[in-house]
């Protein structure tokens, strides 16, 4: 799964800031049954707005709403369904170090009638260690809680790292 994700802020007044985040999955399935083929394309589409402070102080906070869109290019690789719930971030910065958690919940409201309703939590804590000229080290599992599968397939906790660079597009 490569996740294209353009984070987009907006000021909205001298108090208040708008930042929008939208996930956008590329993914390559590999055949889950013998005889199926590989799965290439779009996942489900996640967009999230964050109503935030202009000036935060030391806690860096945004909350809003997350929006699942049912835009899977296949149906191995989407829920075919919408859906909608809060979500949070809060952050710290302490000199070349960002701490934070990223946190929201998503039922489905509507969709293919055929396909298993959407109910997921998702936490993602993260950690990066900012280095100079816009790379970093990052750690940012995706902690994923599907309340729909059976118990023992309800929690994803994977662990890892990376690094990266931040660089700008445009102006």
């Amino acid at each position: 799964v490569l996740n294209i994700q353009p984070v987009w802020p907006f000021t909205l007044n001298e108090d208040w800031n708008l930042i929008t985040r939208t996930i956008m999955p590329v993914i390559s399935q590999p055949q889950l049954f013998p005889g199926d083929d590989r799965e290439n394309g779009l996942g489900d589409i996640t967009f999230t707005a964050f109503l935030s402070p202009a000036n935060p102080g030391k806690m860096i906070w945004g909350a809003g709403p997350v929006l699942l869109l049912p835009t899977a290019t296949d149906e191995k690789l989407g829920t075919k369904k919408w859906g909608a719930g809060p979500s949070a971030v809060a952050l710290t910065i302490r000199g070349p170090w960002v701490f934070g958690a990223l946190a929201n919940h998503i039922w489905s409201f509507a969709g293919h009638g055929n396909r298993d309703d959407v109910n997921q939590t998702l936490i993602q804590p993260f950690v990066n260690y900012n280095l100079p000229e816009g790379w970093y080290l990052v750690s940012s599992p995706i902690i994923t809680a599907d309340w729909k599968a059976d118990s023992d397939n309800t929690w994803t906790v994977p662990l890892g790292g990376g690094i990266g660079k931040v660089f700008l597009i445009g102006r």
